[in-house]
């Protein structure tokens, strides 16, 4: 495992309101002043899952009306690439590291028999302040994604070098799996970001619940943050609840209660937080258990009835 520096990191994450913008231009002013916004106060920003897909009504020209959903997913698709050069130019007009959000794009079918083939997933760049960049996809589907929208399972988790040291991020429903964060957290990552798109309270308590379950049985850091409010004109981004947070061990030197920081419910905004990988390594090596140390290795048995006498 790569040891993490002690520099902390500044952390922003942004309850991100949906609203309507007429073009991939327009999208990319909102996003300049939401940026403005956090200049010198973080080093690395994060948006929600699904953020830029409030464009998908104006550029599938749905014009007034509520944009059909396979119609919203071809606009976004074919204008993938645009909104990506969006999102580096933004990063580097802010001179911050941005994840900003997700976007569904064709990747090269690898399935045997499929090399001349594409499918969409949903992909999530980490953009360096320089505009170089790597991505995640999401691995785990919702039914809307796999069943209504026609979004595939993207590539395994990995994670991603940076000056802070290295991360993951897990996207909205993957971060309910215990496995994909492991896989980050083995690889080295002390901090796995959670980006999220949630269309009800429930929704949003799956994610925050297992969000904290992650940072309590890896002894890691995970961040969530999540779009907010009615978008009626979008399938995909119809309704959004949730806040921001940061989710830590319930451990000596991190609050009792797991949370480092958390924002207002369905409000829009920043919420920032420092975050010190040194806690981290700290923690696992002398908190008052070490779940990360403890997981459990190998393959599992599978359990036995019990006998009752």
């Amino acid at each position: 495992m790569t040891a993490p520096p002690a520099r902390p990191l500044r952390l922003g994450l942004l309850q991100y309101p949906v609203e309507r913008p007429a073009s991939v231009a327009a999208w990319a002013a909102k996003l300049d002043r939401w940026l403005d916004q956090a200049r010198g106060r973080a080093d690395l920003l994060v948006l929600p899952e699904y953020a830029c897909v409030e464009l998908g009504a104006a550029l599938s020209g749905a014009g007034a009306a509520a944009a059909p959903e396979a119609a919203e997913l071809a606009a976004m698709v074919d204008a993938a690439e645009a909104i990506l050069a969006a999102m580096r130019d933004a990063a580097r007009r802010a001179g911050a590291w941005l994840l900003p959000g997700t976007l569904p794009m064709r990747a090269p079918d690898s399935r045997p028999g499929n090399h001349a083939a594409s499918r969409i997933v949903n992909r999530a760049p980490l953009i360096a302040p320089d505009g170089r960049l790597a991505f995640q996809d999401k691995r785990a589907m919702t039914r809307f994604e796999a069943e209504r929208w026609g979004v595939s399972a993207g590539a395994d988790p990995q994670v991603f070098d940076t000056p802070w040291g290295r991360i993951g991020i897990s996207i909205c429903y993957d971060v309910e799996f215990p496995k994909h964060v492991r896989a980050q957290v083995e690889q080295g990552a002390w901090l796995v970001l959670a980006p999220s798109c949630t269309d009800s309270p429930a929704g949003f308590t799956r994610v925050r619940v297992s969000a904290a379950a992650r940072a309590i049985e890896n002894q890691c850091l995970v961040a969530i943050t999540p779009t907010v409010g009615d978008a009626p004109w979008s399938a995909a981004l119809d309704t959004n609840r949730g806040h921001a947070a940061v989710f830590c061990p319930a451990d000596r030197g991190f609050p009792d209660d797991g949370v480092l920081a958390a924002g207002v419910m369905d409000a829009p905004g920043w919420v920032f937080c420092e975050l010190d990988p040194a806690r981290i390594a700290h923690v696992r090596d002398h908190g008052a258990v070490r779940n990360h140390r403890d997981w459990p290795r190998g393959p599992v048995a599978p359990p036995r009835p019990a006998m009752f006498g």
